[in-house]
């Protein structure tokens, strides 16, 4: 699957007794917002019940709520604005983290984000911590026994009459858990705000400027990206010799990785640390006012300057060495050595870098009556990047003693012709893949509006409507030959480079698009008794491509995208309990998409294809909530979810240089790497009123590991425990143990799968596979003092 990607970051579970012996003192971590889900469902704008940063998946970021979609982007909100317009190629961890400089994190509902930015799914919604009176200070410390030390401060106060300032640090040094040789961490981040606030009349309107700079280099999107298993055939997996999954690392300890430069054409070396780093800056303007009569405005505006990088070094091909060919590797002692291992690991690694300016600009008014609460705003943001994803391939030796692997050597590398070399015998096949490139622009301009209304005591409805205007101007390099067919990427590709047929040149297409976009969103709740209810809500919002849509080597399917969500249930409540029960449809039109399609040749080797394809999704739901308090001290949070996501439409194929047509007909297919039932069980209990033990587990179904489904991984558990103590009003303790049953196992899809079909899926039991796996056991302390 393309760049093996970005994407899915999705979870598993299996059960034992509750293991509780340290927890985190991070508030994120631990925050439940046990709003009421009934009778607060139309008038917050937020999601209870969810620990938006406690994630098997990251150290670091925020979780993935299921929707029953594929991964798109995760959206977060800092002060009502997205914090990068898109995460490709500035991902949200490389500027945004829930640190000592925010003053709130919750999860926006689903008809929320719809409404205010056009996207559909969860979104995480934070707030920047602006000064007040006198003087505050907030230092958070984390660590693990993997040696992470992160460190967060804000400090606020007041400067002058009605003048206040807030500055805040975040620095964090992760090593990963498990060390790479190629840099001293897989994360490096540094993020720096400072805010100023004016407030004014009577504190019925404030003024804020805030600057906002960050240095990132997350190394840990290619450090921990795949490793090798051997995939038993009944849905498990069995650990590769001494390859421990999650503490054993499978990258090369060189750092260079040589490219050729998509704009250019120049071949050009890096190392993957630099080739990761993301710069930002952005600068921010709030203002708030509220009129007598009890009218408010807010205006926002942002404008970032940045440079985005992402790097992956997607597994491709994972052979038993049989190829034929004449491997070598660099001994300690510098000599050259032939490679007598038994497997051979290809690696595309894909170098992706935009230089980025947006401008944002959101403005509302909103008033609460007696039984009713309306909004009107207005959005305008403009993205503009500079974008390319350089790729090239190499191979490496699969270690079974858990010893690094080594980058191979071709020796035969001038004379061999199934791969196209360019210089040395280590890197081939540069830009041939999965290469990309696009310039240009977005603009979009909405207007919507809400209205929350308590038509009678016992029924509430709320609704709201956006309207978009999206223009997309541009080039990009998906290029036709003289018979109209897209010539596709090859080896050596890039900008000004001659395709195989000797004729075709390859100039930038021009990309220009002006479409209308709207979302539509109704949610009514009737109380039946004081404690019980019906409730419903429909959300229908249409997109259009993005400018990021445009990257491959042919253009994508432009036509409407449409998403309808549909819910309807039950709540009930009383003094100890909280009940919510609903049904599902959602579904997802015109899914743009890429696959690198792999077939190994009669000569043993391995043959990589993209294909592009286009496809419906559709899924069906039920969902139930429980919030409960059976006695003093005790809460519990149970969330049921079954789902059955399926594919529709979903056909491509690509012809190979040897004549083999490979073909992907997954019509009616569950969606790979969804898991068809979610569980989530939450207790809590206060031992005092100062120390707090709470666990969280969280089941995920069996998930598909190919698109054909052939291959599956078993539903697991993950897990999460811990103890928190509020020593005083000024510090606060903790430690949580994350995967405390210690599991291990591989989730997400395996690497080069795509072709492989049910009927054959028994030949590949016991075969050494590759692919993403689940976060090892991890203890983490953390303190948090206020002065």
């Amino acid at each position: 699957m393309k760049k093996g990607m970005i994407n899915q970051i999705l979870h598993k579970t299996s059960t034992v007794l509750l293991l509780v012996a340290l927890t985190c003192g991070n508030a994120w971590a631990q925050e439940q917002a046990n709003t009421n889900q009934s009778e607060d469902a139309s008038t917050s704008k937020e999601e209870g019940n969810r620990n938006v940063m406690l994630n098997a998946a990251s150290a670091n970021g925020p979780r993935e709520i299921q929707i029953g979609l594929p991964s798109a982007d995760v959206n977060v909100l800092e002060n009502g604005m997205l914090v990068t317009y898109a995460t490709n190629p500035h991902t949200v961890n490389t500027l945004w983290r829930a640190d000592a400089s925010l003053s709130h994190v919750g999860l926006l509902k689903i008809s929320e984000t719809a409404i205010t930015t056009g996207n559909i799914g969860y979104a995480v919604n934070s707030f920047t911590q602006l000064g007040e009176k006198g003087f505050h200070g907030t230092l958070n410390y984390k660590s693990n026994h993997f040696g992470l030390q992160e460190f967060s401060l804000n400090v606020n106060g007041g400067i002058a009459k009605d003048w206040y300032y807030s500055g805040s640090i975040y620095q964090d040094f992760d090593p990963g858990t498990f060390k790479i040789k190629s840099t001293p961490f897989q994360d490096r981040t540094q993020i720096y705000k400072f805010a100023l606030t004016k407030r004014y009349n009577d504190n019925r309107g404030e003024f804020t400027a805030i600057y906002h700079y960050s240095n990132s280099h997350p190394v840990y999107n290619y450090a921990t990206q795949s490793a090798p298993f051997i995939y038993v055939g009944d849905g498990s997996v069995r650990e590769f010799g001494d390859f421990a999954l999650g503490t054993t690392s499978y990258l090369p300890m060189d750092n260079e990785m040589i490219y050729r430069d998509m704009r250019t054409g120049e071949v050009k070396q890096t190392n993957l640390y630099d080739a990761a780093q993301n710069i930002g800056s952005m600068a921010t303007l709030m203002n708030t006012y509220t009129w007598d009569n009890g009218l408010s405005w807010k205006a926002v505006m942002k404008y970032d300057h940045s440079t985005g990088s992402c790097v992956y070094q997607t597994p491709m091909s994972l052979d038993q060495n049989e190829a034929k060919i004449n491997y070598l590797f660099e001994a300690a002692d510098g000599s050259m050595q032939p490679y007598t291992g038994d497997y051979v690991q290809s690696r595309m690694s894909c170098l992706n870098r935009g230089f980025i300016n947006s401008f944002m600009f959101t403005s509302e008014l909103s008033k609460k009556n007696a039984n009713n609460t309306w909004r009107l705003g207005v959005n305008e943001w403009f993205y503009d990047i500079d974008y390319t994803s350089s790729t090239t391939m190499y191979d490496q030796s699969v270690p079974m003693d858990g010893s690094y692997p080594v980058r191979l050597y071709n020796a035969d590398y001038a004379t061999y012709t199934d791969r196209t070399y360019a210089g040395n015998g280590y890197y081939y096949d540069f830009n041939k893949n999965a290469s990309e490139y696009y310039k240009g622009y977005e603009n979009k301009v909405a207007l919507y509006f809400t209205h929350d209304w308590d038509i009678t005591s016992k029924l509430n409805l709320y609704y709201g409507a956006r309207v978009e205007y999206q223009a997309l101007r541009g080039e990009n390099a998906a290029v036709k030959n003289a018979a109209g067919e897209y010539v596709g990427r090859f080896a050596n590709y890039y900008l000004g480079a001659t395709a195989p047929d000797g004729v075709t040149k390859i100039t930038p297409n021009s990309i220009d698009h002006d479409w209308f976009n709207y979302a539509l969103t109704a949610a009514a709740t009737y109380k039946l008794t004081k404690q019980f209810g019906l409730t419903g809500d429909f959300t229908y919002i249409t997109q259009h491509p993005k400018i990021e849509n445009f990257a491959p080597a042919t253009l994508p399917n432009v036509g409407q995208i449409s998403v309808p969500l549909g819910r309807a249930g039950i709540y009930y409540n009383n003094s100890w309990l909280s009940l919510t029960s609903l049904f599902s449809h959602i579904s997802k039109t015109n899914n743009n998409s890429t696959l690198n399609l792999q077939h190994k040749t009669a000569g043993g080797q391995t043959e990589i294809m993209a294909a592009p394809l286009n496809f419906d999704i559709q899924t069906l739901g039920w969902t139930t909530d429980v919030v409960t308090h059976p006695f003093k001290g005790f809460d519990l949070h149970f969330l049921f979810t079954y789902q059955q996501p399926t594919y529709k439409k979903y056909e491509t194929s690509v012809t190979f240089s040897d004549g083999y047509v490979g073909q992907i007909n997954a019509t009616g297919n569950i969606v790979a790497e969804i898991p068809q039932i979610i569980i989530e069980i939450d207790p809590s209990y206060m031992i005092t009123d100062d120390l707090k033990i709470w666990t969280s587990f969280r089941y995920f179904s069996k998930t598909y590991a190919n698109i054909n489904d052939a291959y599956y991984f078993n539903g697991r558990w993950e897990t999460f425990g811990g103890v928190n103590w509020q020593v005083n009003d000024k510090l606060a303790l903790g430690c949580t143990v994350v995967n405390f049953l210690n599991q291990t196992g591989a989730k997400g899809s395996i690497a080069g799968a795509e072709l492989i079909e049910k009927e054959e899926a028994s030949q590949y039991a016991g075969h050494v596979m590759a692919g993403s796996y689940i976060r090892p056991f991890t203890v983490e302390f953390s303190a948090s003092l206020k002065f």
